[in-house]
């Protein structure tokens, strides 16, 4: 009975704070590591909430199927045209910081993991509330980054839409990431003022010392000897995160560091001749057929109204004896690689809204031949529709379209995500 009650109230193993022996642990470098995520997961946020807001989920269920997000989605917003690399800086900045944060978040973690195995494990209801608060940021953080990076890498090993789940985890690790600021941020910036950053990484491996017991629960009770400094954890962390940047930022900044961008999914995929620009889904893989694309092919251009014309059907050699415009745009996605500008040439948008009968439209639905994929419809909003970069391009860069790009026509939309750029268009219906 007395060992069961000894076990009960000091269990073996990682329970007893004398397992963990680091004697670099400790709530300053632990609040290094959380000063950095305090700075950066707002901006990661923010940008996903953006992203999210690009697809101009309100405009219909075709563009976004996030059911009962309702007060989640009060910041939505019809999204601008321009700038037109608004989206590709958006999604570039917010998928290089995830990558980058990726050793932060590790070394965080393994920082502060004496406090999962704290015994007893609930002492107070504001002890409750911390470790509830822990859960949520912990189990939230290690969700959204492995959903991201799956999502980046477009290995989509899990259950119901990334969209969905990203959606509800991100307002799952920001409920946790504020409580836990809230409950920590004293503990913080007491622990960021014991220490001189400067004075840590002067210390070599042979001056490091345990900081003192009183420092709190994360300093060791029985240290080890030091096998590395704290120096060298931050080092670790640095440049870690340095390495993810540089085989990463490439394929969203473009130039001679896309072919350094090894961790992009699509950064090396092209078409080659003057088509050459990164391609995420080719023709083959939509379930395209050339007879399809050929002398067959048709457009169709209506209106939904009730007192629209008749719709107009269009073969490739009628859309190219059309006025042409050419706009010079690049095309960004939600997994974070974007083109350089491409030289876009085609017929504007809202010329062909005219032709509908539908001067000026609410919005505009596109559909695909494409059978394979998640995007073979889109909606568009009436800015998108009426912003004159916004084409039915047959051309890019002086030449046709090549299959895997879009041919016979694709639509090309400025600062809008990759999936809104609908390839190998059937139709395109105004609404009124």
């Amino acid at each position: 009975m007395k060992l069961l009650k000894s076990l009960l109230s000091q269990p073996p193993g990682p329970f007893r704070r004398s397992f963990w022996r680091s004697p670099v642990r400790g709530p300053w470098l632990t609040s290094v590591f959380g000063l950095v995520l305090l700075a950066s997961v707002p901006v990661m946020f923010g940008t996903g909430l953006l992203s999210y807001a690009a697809y101009n989920p309100d405009l219909s269920p075709i563009n976004d199927k996030t059911g009962g997000k309702g007060l989640l989605g009060f910041y939505l917003f019809s999204w601008p045209t321009h700038p037109v690399w608004l989206y590709r800086l958006n999604q570039g900045v917010h998928v290089t910081l995830g990558l980058v944060l990726v050793p932060v978040l590790l070394f965080k973690l393994w920082s502060v993991l004496p406090r999962l195995f704290e015994w007893p494990p609930l002492r107070s209801p504001a002890h409750a509330l911390e470790r509830l608060s822990l859960f949520l940021l912990v189990g939230g953080g290690v969700f959204e980054f492995a959903t991201g990076i799956l999502n980046i890498q477009t290995w989509y090993k899990f259950p119901g839409s990334f969209y969905q789940l990203h959606f509800y985890g991100a307002w799952v690790f920001i409920a946790g990431f504020v409580v836990h600021v809230a409950l920590k941020l004293p503990a913080m910036i007491r622990a960021l003022r014991s220490r001189s950053v400067v004075g840590e990484l002067r210390t070599s491996l042979a001056q490091t010392r345990p900081e003192p017991p009183e420092a709190g629960y994360l300093v060791s009770t029985a240290p080890a000897e030091p096998t590395i400094s704290r120096r060298g954890v931050l080092t670790f962390a640095g440049a870690g995160s340095a390495l993810i940047a540089l085989l990463a930022a490439g394929q969203s900044l473009g130039g001679p560091l896309r072919r350094i961008a090894l961790l992009a999914p699509h950064g090396q995929d092209t078409a080659g001749g003057p088509g050459n620009f990164q391609i995420k889904q080719t023709a083959a893989s939509a379930g395209i057929t050339a007879a399809e694309t050929g002398e067959a092919w048709r457009l169709t251009v209506s209106s939904d109204g009730q007192r629209g014309q008749a719709p107009v059907i269009l073969r490739r050699a009628d859309l190219l004896r059309m006025t042409q415009h050419t706009a010079s745009l690049p095309i960004a996605c939600v997994e974070g690689w974007s083109t350089d500008n491409q030289a876009w040439t085609g017929i504007r948008l809202r010329d062909l809204a005219r032709l509908a009968g539908v001067p000026r439209p609410s919005s505009a639905l596109v559909q695909s031949l494409q059978r394979r994929g998640a995007f073979t419809q889109v909606v568009l909003s009436a800015a998108q529709v009426m912003d004159p970069d916004t084409l039915l391009a047959l051309r890019v860069n002086g030449t046709d379209l090549s299959p895997d790009h879009g041919y016979p026509a694709r639509v090309i939309v400025p600062a809008s995500p990759g999936v809104h750029n609908t390839k190998w268009v059937a139709s395109v219906t105004f609404r009124s």
